[in-house]
């Protein structure tokens, strides 16, 4: 699409909701992906249960144009699971929109998956092997194969059984006509948490979806935890003993609503520590501060407030661009920033001015704003960057370009100044952004992965192995 080719920023893969034990489970579900929207807009979809039929819908693009008037009309029950989708694994069209419901010889399920799996094609050449038929090309398939394959009869333990085999990131979220199970990854990658509803249960990638239904947060789901809900309660357990945490870092510096929180931590507060913890770092003499919206603008106050310089809004998002399906030309490559952003060139003339941004990946789109900035009368450009330079590919679904296309695997920090036409450059530090961030857990990193900054990932990456038979 072209917003991929002009706005050039990391993606997240999707969000996931879910409700048990309300009569408005479906209508709940849906405000609920509306919060979430911002993780995904390619794709929604609900599947829903009153405990005999299934409801089910999926469309194309935001939730507001997957679900048409009407749509939910139709839809009853007390159990019901949803996701909003962006994609990495598998292409965008509607085989691959979830929640993904199939029929097989335990009955009826529905998936919802957050994450990537790092042997989901290894996985899938050997289910094929076996005589397995793959309707879509999303990874999330391959863990529906392998619960159906599983000897166990009940659902909870066919889920634990299919997970002994994956690898990589997931926040799972799967259903049948009377039970909800909810799973993360042993480490935590993606961000799950429950909440509570009256006698309902609710579980969501952030808590600001529980904020749009009125639910009190409860608990962040653990690494390595699977959870039950059904007419007997609430089971906890593991389906792992091996566990450590290491959840994706850029869930507080981009990824996250600021108005959620995640492991306690808010994440617009964490926002301002980051932007302070860069003032600490690399302060500039300036004349005002701007951040690029939406992300780095609570990174953007905390910079001006650790420096004194006042903060303004020097650039403007354009919230009504939509998706922009036309072919881009050269020269509306150059211009195509400006769809989405535009100067305050009553702010920014004749200013020495501070850009704050949460990252830059490739840094075409950084050398765009440094120039609209200048466009519009800035006296000079200095550019501060609220996280460490991006060197390696995400392999748990983020979208990342490949590593040879990240501008800091090949260049030097005074090499992506010269490149973006910023008058100084500087990243925030690796210790500087954990410290900023504020996690206190006691594991390796404070539970943080790192691994698109310095290399480290917390799972091997591993693209041949066999599948060994599956049992219960």
């Amino acid at each position: 699409m072209f917003d991929r080719l002009i706005w050039d920023k990391l993606n997240e893969e999707c969000g996931v909701f879910g409700i048990y034990n309300h009569k408005e489970a479906s209508q709940l579900t849906y405000l609920g992906l509306h919060a979430l929207q911002h993780r995904g807009q390619e794709s929604a979809g609900i599947c829903a249960s009153d405990g005999e039929k299934w409801y089910k819908h999926r469309g194309m693009g935001l939730v507001s144009e997957a679900f048409g008037k009407g749509d939910l009309e139709k839809f009853s029950g007390h159990i019901a699971i949803g996701h909003t989708r962006y994609t990495t694994a598998g292409s965008s069209k509607i085989e691959n929109a979830q929640p993904l419901f199939f029929r097989y010889a335990q009955g009826s399920m529905a998936v919802a998956h957050n994450g990537n799996l790092v042997n989901a094609a290894v996985l899938r050449k050997e289910l094929e092997a076996k005589g397995s038929i793959f309707q879509t090309t999303s990874d999330t398939e391959v863990i529906a194969h392998l619960i159906a394959r599983s000897e166990c009869k009940d659902l909870p333990g066919a889920v634990k059984d299919a997970l002994q085999y994956i690898k990589g990131a997931y926040a799972l979220l799967v259903m049948n006509e009377n039970q909800l199970v909810i799973a993360l990854d042993p480490n935590g990658l993606r961000p799950l948490s429950l909440g509570r509803l009256g006698d309902a249960i609710t579980v969501a990638s952030e808590t600001c979806a529980f904020d749009i239904i009125g639910a009190q947060y409860w608990r962040d789901v653990q690494p390595g935890e699977l959870i039950v809900v059904d007419k007997n309660g609430i089971t906890e357990s593991k389906h792992t003993e091996t566990t450590q945490r290491s959840i994706c870092t850029f869930e507080y510096i981009y990824f996250a609503r600021p108005d959620s929180d995640i492991d306690g931590i808010n994440v617009h507060m964490a926002r301002k520590r980051l932007g302070k913890q860069l003032a600490l770092e690399s302060a500039i003499d300036a004349d005002v501060v701007t951040g690029v919206p939406d992300s780095s603008i609570s990174a953007a106050i905390g910079f001006a407030e650790a420096t004194g310089i006042p903060y303004e809004i020097g650039l403007i998002k354009n919230r009504y661009v939509g998706r922009t399906f036309i072919q881009p030309s050269q020269e509306l490559r150059e211009r195509a920033v400006y769809l989405k952003l535009s100067a305050v060139r009553k702010v920014v003339e004749g200013k020495r001015v501070v850009m704050i941004d949460d990252s830059i990946v490739r840094g075409t789109t950084s050398n765009r704003i440094v120039r609209m900035l200048r466009e519009a009368g800035a006296k000079e450009v200095h550019v501060r960057i609220s996280s460490p330079p991006v060197m390696n590919s995400c392999f748990y679904g983020i979208d990342t370009s490949s590593r040879e296309e990240l501008i800091a695997s090949t260049k030097s920090v005074e090499e992506i100044r010269q490149i973006i036409e910023a008058d100084s450059l500087s990243f925030l530090s690796i210790e500087g952004m954990i410290d900023a961030i504020g996690r206190t857990d006691s594991a390796p990193n404070r539970g943080h992965c790192l691994a698109c900054f310095n290399g480290e990932y917390p799972t091997e990456i591993e693209f041949e192995e066999a599948l060994p038979a599956l049992k219960c």
